[in-house]
């Protein structure tokens, strides 16, 4: 996995989650990173997350990593 902002690193998949409403679903995740403009590589990543419901952005990022 890259590392820093560009890429699927997690900072830069959370970057694109600005704005979600917690809990939010994988499906809410997703959508929210598409409205943010979020690219493939960054969509994939979410799509790969558990599928499970998300309290805050530190059970995203624990779902960033499952994701790897």
């Amino acid at each position: 996995m890259t590392r820093g902002v560009g890429g699927h690193s997690p900072a830069n998949v959370t970057h694109h989650l600005k704005g979600t409403n917690f809990p939010a679903s994988r499906a809410d995740l997703e959508k929210q990173a598409k409205d943010n403009g979020a690219e493939e590589d960054v969509l994939e990543v979410i799509r790969n997350m558990p599928d499970e419901q998300y309290e805050d952005m530190a059970g995203v990022m624990k779902g960033i990593g499952e994701a790897e």
